[in-house]
């Protein structure tokens, strides 16, 4: 694999349909009123693969997943599930494709009067599955989510991450061929959110299912998802692998997105940065791949001689690549110290950017 910062895919490019496309969206658009909902949305998840949707409250993430399971229809564009159109079908051609698609909800949506077992069953027996194929099912899916002891409770007597598991059970009776994650751990604490999110990882590397998330919060893309595609406004702005989109994001919400989980300037420094005439230069360097593997600062000693200091920062691992930032400070007035320090660094594929100055040293 090429190390280097990976451009991510331009966000108006169609996606082009393979046989491992398990969802394709050209060119969608649904408006409400005059707000554009979706505006020209095309993405492709591909078969086994777990793509990351993310964006701020109204950004349309609700009104895609509502064409994705055929709940909304485009006003125009196409939305293919398997290799079928879906948005201009009726709803009896709907319902076996729907059985195709699981669901997951960020308030469980569990029947309260029925037991654990029963909730499970419920899609096959909507289905017409004799109860003996639907409790064989229902125990087999309460395995693998770790709550055969559950089996017989009711969802009242759960706790938020037990009554998921028991939403991850269901959502796969149907064995589906995508399951849809609609913000299913924004009510959870971040232990119980670590735990769902491994066993959504588990059953995607088990059972090779293919997975949507819809979420507005970096730390779950970034703990499974392959890829992500950032939206705002009706929009894909950023598309990519998530670790080359988390190296170098490159649209402003994507950076605004990551800002809680990036490294940033402590807020000390920041309130000391000056626009010029300071003692000494604050950078900040973002690497990936090769640049963050190898021993980047004391090669920079070595090649560009003269003072600088590491005053915040260090290195991620993210899909099994290593991603930094870091904050240099450089000090003295020598410009060309300074443009020899970026030149070298530039040199090996880091992108650089000049903070600003501080009148006393960091």
């Amino acid at each position: 694999m090429n190390q280097r910062f990976a451009a991510p895919a331009e966000a108006t490019d169609q996606p082009r349909a393979t046989p491992q496309d398990v969802v394709r969206l050209v060119d969608l658009k649904r408006r409400f009123g005059v707000t554009a909902a979706l505006d020209g949305v095309s993405l492709t998840v591909r078969k086994g693969e777990i793509l990351g949707i993310i964006g701020r409250s109204g950004a349309g993430k609700s009104t895609l997943i509502r064409c994705l399971n055929g709940l909304e229809r485009p006003d125009s564009g196409e939305v293919f599930i398997e290799g079928r159109e879906i948005s201009r079908l009726g709803e009896r051609d709907l319902q076996p494709l729907r059985r195709r698609i699981g669901m997951i909800f960020q308030h469980f949506n569990l029947l309260s009067a029925k037991t654990v077992e029963d909730n499970v069953a419920l899609p096959l027996k909507i289905e017409g599955r004799p109860k003996a194929e639907r409790l064989q099912r229902a125990a087999e899916l309460l395995d693998l989510v770790g709550l055969s002891e559950k089996a017989k409770a009711y969802p009242a007597s759960l706790s938020g991450g037990q009554k998921q598991r028991v939403g991850i059970a269901r959502a796969l009776a149907a064995r589906p061929a995508l399951l849809l994650s609609d913000e299913a751990t924004s009510a959870l604490d971040p232990e119980t959110t670590r735990s769902i999110l491994a066993l959504l990882k588990d059953i995607n590397r088990q059972l090779g299912l293919t997975i949507l998330l819809i979420t507005h919060e970096m730390e779950v893309i970034r703990s499974i998802a392959d890829r992500v595609a950032v939206i705002d406004a009706g929009r894909i702005v950023e598309e990519g692998p998530v670790w080359s989109v988390f190296a170098e994001p490159r649209s402003e919400i994507t950076r605004s997105l990551l800002g809680a989980i990036r490294p940033q300037l402590p807020a000390e420094l920041a309130a000391r940065l000056l626009p010029s005439a300071g003692t000494e230069t604050l950078l900040r360097v973002d690497v990936a791949g090769e640049a963050a593997r190898g021993p980047l600062l004391s090669d920079l000693a070595t090649a560009v001689p003269g003072p600088f200091r590491l005053v915040h920062g260090g290195i991620d691992h993210i899909q099994q690549q290593p991603v930094g930032t870091l904050f240099l400070s450089v000090p003295g007035s020598d410009a060309n110290h300074l443009a020899a320090v970026i030149t070298f660094l530039k040199a090996r594929q880091a992108r650089v950017e000049v903070l600003g100055h501080v009148a006393n040293p960091v």
